[in-house]
């Protein structure tokens, strides 16, 4: 496991239990890291905690950037005894249920563990983390402390992958086979090129604080702002926008752990960047594989490709206002109709994703339960996304048992071939 100051043990000692809530308490929230994704989850609490009967307030919040402190202060009219520098003093705070997390992906090991044990739930932005490691020690923890913490992939709470999860359990479309997505974009400035904000000096930001477990690296108001684009705290398009696509297919699909992952792509047009514009991963399960791919540099994709699940007997499409299922056409009565051959269609009523995410997220703390996306969950996701970035930067196959739990060298429970094709499983066996 992550080790842990000796603060933050203490604040474990003191608080490991958390407060017990009532259905009608209201939750005190603290929010670790404030800048663009993690000020905008700040002004959404702020705004839910104005609504009428609201059961949900932030207490406490903590940045490295003077500018982010006093901005996050001011939304959320707090005091500036209620700002903080260091992190600890939140998830150390007896006063705070839960910790929300929106802080580079490097620190959310250390930060989620460390507010677990001191007897917080929490809310961590997606990727669970950089590593797989990573992701088995959060989920340990959260068994260990007895934590709920939901990873913040808001598309988990899209109805349309639920209702999509119902049709497959129930067999609609046969014996799964595989599933496609994609993340897409372009931009003129080039993807995660934010603006680099003058204010942002060594006086101001507090460079070192923010390295962490990163490599040392001289003041860089670029990596702080753009740090998406350098492998020391990210894995660019793969953890930033696949791990929200291939999670809501897994969980249509049937969590679990993949077994073989490769990756492909590069850096084809914005040259500004370590990790690639261009990425494409095929992450393999025991009985059906996931096909994502995505570019930075032309968002065309991202309009003419719809999410698809397919199996023997049909295909699930989730369209913008609910989902398809098309039949295998073999498998359609003679004399079939248009309107059969088309699918049937069940509309899905959307709404505020990030809404219904955390709504989750407090229902669980109350009920105990687990969230949509929970520890294993997250942790079997991260597994597939961090395999595909090694095999993008290592450029081979990379081989993961679902068994053990672990990396590893040759295909779990399958034979190494001879070459000839003698003792392949397709050669049938002769009786001597």
């Amino acid at each position: 496991m992550i080790k842990t100051s000796r603060r933050a043990f203490l604040a474990a000692t003191a608080a490991a239990h958390g407060r017990i809530l009532g259905a009608n308490d209201r939750i005190q929230i603290g929010c670790v890291g404030v800048g663009g994704n993690g000020f905008g989850m700040l002004e959404a609490l702020v705004e839910r905690s104005g609504e009428a009967g609201a059961t949900v307030q932030v207490v406490a919040v903590s940045d490295i950037y003077e500018k982010r402190k006093e901005r996050a202060r001011q939304a959320a009219k707090l005091s500036q005894r209620q700002i903080h520098h260091d992190y600890r003093e939140v998830i150390g705070n007896k006063d705070v249920d839960a910790v929300f997390l929106s802080v580079p992906d490097h620190w959310h090991a250390r930060m989620a563990i460390e507010a677990m044990a001191a007897g917080k739930d929490v809310y961590l932005q997606k990727p669970m983390t950089l590593t797989i490691e990573e992701a088995r020690n959060i989920t340990e923890a959260a068994a260990k402390y007895g934590r709920i913490l939901q990873v913040g992939s808001q598309h988990l709470s899209d109805q349309r992958y639920h209702v999509a999860r119902d049709m497959v359990a129930a067999g609609e479309i046969g014996k799964l086979l595989w599933a496609q997505n994609t993340y897409s974009r372009n931009t003129l400035a080039g993807e995660w090129n934010y603006f680099v904000e003058p204010e942002a000096t060594p006086e101001t930001l507090d460079w070192k604080r923010w390295l962490g477990s990163a490599p040392d690296r001289p003041f860089s108001p670029e990596r702080y702002f753009r740090w998406r684009k350098y492998w020391d705290y990210s894995g660019g398009i793969a953890t930033d926008l696949f791990y929200h696509r291939l999670g809501p297919l897994l969980f249509a699909m049937g969590p679990q752990f993949p077994s073989r992952v490769s990756a492909s792509g590069g850096i084809y047009v914005q040259k500004d960047r370590e990790v690639p514009d261009t990425y494409s991963t095929v992450i393999e399960y025991p009985d059906f594989y996931v096909n994502l791919s995505g570019s930075m540099a032309n968002a065309g994709a991202q309009s003419m490709i719809l999410p698809a699940i397919y199996g023997q007997k049909g295909t699930i499409v989730i369209e913008d206002k609910g989902v398809r299922l098309i039949p295998e056409p073999i498998y359609l009565r003679a004399g079939a109709s248009a309107e059969e051959k088309a699918g049937k269609f069940i509309p899905v009523e959307t709404r505020d994703l990030n809404r219904a995410h955390t709504d989750n997220l407090f229902e669980c703390m109350r009920t105990r339960k687990k969230t949509v996306l929970h520890p294993e969950f997250g942790w079997q996701l991260m597994t597939a996304i961090r395999l595909g970035v090694d095999s993008y930067r290592q450029g081979r196959l990379m081989l993961f048992d679902p068994t053990q739990r672990r990396v590893v060298e040759r295909p779990p429970n399958r034979p190494a071939y001879s070459g000839d094709g003698t003792n392949h499983p397709s050669v049938k066996r002769r009786r001597g």
